[in-house]
């Protein structure tokens, strides 16, 4: 069975259930035994209150592995997977804990909503995602656990975003009437190295020789991605740095001018950033086009069940309705300010205005192409009653003014997101007791954070 990419997107957040012995367990080395024959598990890295075991950072190396199994060329050497994967389960293990301490809950019913997504985005029953979990040699539960970790993190980042991210409309102004506004969107990757909150020269130092050394590499011949997985300390390192589409206006503005001069393939300097250095390949880019949609002018009667009046004879009136429409040429708007139960259109005679397609839900919109301009159509039924809907016109409409401006609204709101989740990140790892037990494990580049 395909192993289901939900797996493969949760490799980095790998976090089971801890065993409530787990730190009385010795610090053995892996494949040590109690009794002769069964192995100990062992105590990787302290993280505040918590601890983060061998056993579960075995399980997140393998899963990366696994979603790498068919470019194993693009992991680097294991210790500096087993570095990187460990570095993300920390994290991971903060802002869990960060989230429980505000008061974020997630209910079983919320998992069962998250599982069944998983499920279908993998064409599968959630019986089949069972199956398929279970078969990659991880418990369901634990899949579960993954599963409420990561909505608890996305309320986490939610809550921060919301508390501190404020949008006026004279920002979207502003920015939109800026002479260095920049239309249009880029795909873009990037390799973080980053500099701890209140770093010292040193780590400045550190992390700009570690850019230096990625840099190094992707020149020598490495692939971008590849770099991103050995060297980059974003969250997004294991995915190989990838940043998707975003308008250039998302992208803080030091760094929208170094990408406005780059062509598809090339690959930026490493840049000073907030958190650190930067190392950004522009993977494509695409230009802005006209946005002209179809909207539609049409009234409407509704006729809402009640407590007086029944579905069936809702059903009946809104027939009879139709028949002095269409048999008897009665006009409809009259009929709807008499007759229609919708209170923001039986005022001005079922008038709808105009709308874009979908703009009034798909049973609505299902009609409409079925009608031509003049028509009216049969009853039909929807959540809120039955309707009579007329077709009264069809016109382009040209929304890029408002689309322009909406998408401004976005990459204002996205740019200031990302800094400040990116700030609070970085002040939570600081503020942490992080203990790397194994030597192995400890960053060669990182100063000691306990």
């Amino acid at each position: 069975m395909k192993h289901p990419s939900a797996l493969l997107l949760l490799a980095l957040v790998a976090v089971t259930a801890l065993p409530a012995q787990a730190q009385l367990l010795p610090q053995a080395p892996v494949g040590a035994t109690a009794s002769g024959t069964q192995p100990l598990d062992r105590i990787v890295a302290v993280v505040d209150e918590n601890v983060i075991l061998q056993s579960e950072l075995n399980d997140a190396v393998r899963s990366v592995k696994q979603q790498y199994a068919s470019s194993p060329g693009q992991l680097p050497p294991d210790d500096v997977l087993e570095r990187q994967v460990l570095d993300r389960l920390i994290l991971m293990k903060l802002q869990v804990a960060k989230a429980s301490d505000q008061g974020i809950r997630v209910s079983s019913a919320d998992v069962d909503q998250a599982v069944a997504a998983v499920a279908q985005q993998n064409h599968m029953s959630p019986e089949q995602l069972q199956g398929a979990v279970e078969q990659s040699g991880q418990g369901f539960a634990a899949f579960r656990d993954q599963l409420s970790d990561q909505l608890l993190v996305q309320r986490l980042h939610d809550s921060v975003v919301r508390d501190s991210v404020n949008i006026t409309d004279s920002e979207i102004s502003n920015l939109l009437a800026s002479p260095t506004y920049k239309a249009g969107e880029v795909h873009l990757a990037h390799i973080q190295i980053s500099i701890p909150a209140g770093g010292t020269a040193a780590d400045i130092q550190s992390a700009q020789a570690k850019a230096q050394q990625a840099l190094d590499a992707i020149k020598g011949g490495m692939d971008f991605n590849a770099a991103a997985i050995r060297y980059s300390d974003a969250q997004d390192a294991l995915e190989g740095g990838d940043l998707g589409w975003r308008k250039v206006d998302e992208i803080p503005p030091a760094f929208a001018d170094t990408v406005a001069g780059m062509k598809p393939g090339q690959v930026s300097a490493a840049l000073r950033g907030p958190t650190g250095f930067h190392i950004l390949k522009l993977v494509d880019q695409r230009a802005p086009s006209r946005q002209v949609v179809t909207e539609y002018h049409a009234r409407q009667i509704l006729i809402r069940p009640s407590e007086l009046v029944t579905p069936e004879q809702a059903q009946q009136k809104a027939q009879d309705l139709y028949n002095r429409i269409v048999n008897k040429h009665e006009d409809f708007a009259k009929l709807a300010k008499e007759n229609s139960k919708d209170p923001t259109t039986a005022n001005a005679g079922g008038d709808m205005g105009w709308f874009q397609h979908d703009q009034w839900g798909s049973t609505i919109a299902q009609q409409l192409d079925q009608l031509k301009d003049g028509e009216v159509s049969q009853p039909f039924q929807s959540e809120a009653g039955w309707h009579i809907l007329e077709r009264e016109g069809t016109r382009k409409s040209d929304v890029t003014d408002e689309s322009e401006r909406n998408q401004a609204r976005q990459a204002i709101g996205n740019r200031k997101a990302e800094q400040a989740y990116e700030d609070f990140l970085r002040q939570l790892r600081s503020d942490a007791y992080i203990d790397i037990l194994v030597p192995a494990l400890k960053n060669p580049d990182a100063q000691s954070n306990s």
